[in-house]
């Protein structure tokens, strides 16, 4: 990152973090929460319950979708992922409330997902964010996401089990192609040297399998499992969970669960991205899911062991001290 960019990222953190009013965080940084509605046998209400996310007060265009307000050079952006889970946030509270209103927003976010997607480089079907987004190496737009992939389709299917309109399930279909596709040829999945199969949500090299985008990602193939007794995505989920389920001790640090596996390590560097105190709660509510879908009780146990790490003080500081440290010198 250019001295340049890194101070406009700076100078757009802080703005975002410290100044009053509302940014990009506002929307995504509620507590997270499973959905006890939820199952694992039909395509019903979504895992989680993104009940903050249902009431966004911030920016919305005049057509009503969520605009997510970066500052700086970025500003007032769509973002497909936030569209996707604000869609699905409405549908939960549509499906426990009956309210109408709820199910006309779950189809407007529904509407632009499926007249957003784009063609990439390969001819694949992909929602793009059309602005530059600091990573490890800078994203420059447009750039696509397994995770957005993952909640879009997530949340066309819902609009289409609901309404029966064909035009949701077109746009689904189109959509997941990406999430079977390696990112050599323009889709979202990569196998390591070991056979591991991840689902990346930015598209790095090398990558970085962040944890959260992963397992939202899989969310996606399993509906579309459940929703079109798809043999493929089967074979794609059960294989996620495998990775899931092999390297889950990678992101285990003793006392707090790792982001992502950076690979700043390999550059020279000792220092591994920390889950902020938001991503990991996150992960515990994601792993806690992961074992209601598959029933499979180790991914509870490493909930449960996350779960004490944040109960404890010192780890709490300690993890938010090394991320801090960790942003100043790599972002």
């Amino acid at each position: 990152m250019s001295l340049a960019t890194r101070w406009h990222y700076y100078r757009r953190i802080a703005r975002a973090y410290l100044a009053p009013g509302r940014s990009q965080l506002t929307f995504w940084h509620e507590a997270p929460e499973i959905n006890p509605r939820a199952t694992a046998d039909r395509l019903g209400e979504y895992y989680m319950m993104f009940r903050e996310k249902a009431e966004y007060a911030g920016h919305y265009d005049a057509a009503g979708i969520p605009m997510l307000d970066y500052h700086g050079v970025i500003g007032l952006q769509y973002n497909p992922i936030a569209i996707a889970q604000w869609g699905l946030a409405n549908y939960n509270r549509f499906r426990e409330t009956g309210d109408g209103a709820r199910w006309q927003k779950t189809l407007k976010a529904a509407d632009w997902l499926a007249a957003n997607l784009e063609q990439n480089a390969h001819g694949l079907s992909v929602w793009s964010h059309h602005f530059d987004w600091e990573y490890r190496d800078t994203l420059k737009a447009p750039w696509y996401s397994g995770l957005a992939q993952g909640q879009g389709v997530s949340l066309l299917l819902r609009a289409h089990a609901h309404s029966k309109d064909e035009k949701y399930q077109r746009a689904a279909d189109k959509a997941f192609v990406a999430l079977t596709r390696p990112i050599a040829e323009g889709g979202v999945l990569f196998e390591d040297e070991e056979k591991n199969l991840w689902i990346e949500e930015y598209l790095v090299d090398p990558p970085t399998h962040i944890l959260n985008g992963f397992i939202w990602a899989l969310w996606g193939v399993f509906d579309f499992w459940l929703a079109r007794a798809d043999a493929s995505a089967k074979g794609i989920f059960d294989r996620g969970v495998e990775t899931l389920v092999h390297n889950l001790a990678r992101f285990d640090t003793g006392y707090w669960s790792l982001y992502e596996q950076s690979g700043y390590e390999r550059s020279g560097s000792r220092m591994k991205m920390l889950a902020s105190p938001f991503y990991h709660r996150l992960h515990i509510v994601q792993l806690r899911v992961m074992s209601k879908l598959t029933g499979d009780a180790r991914f509870a146990a490493v909930a449960e062991r996350w779960e004490g790490y944040a109960q404890r003080r010192s780890n709490r500081t300690r993890a938010l001290v090394e991320k801090s440290v960790f942003k100043l010198l790599h972002y």
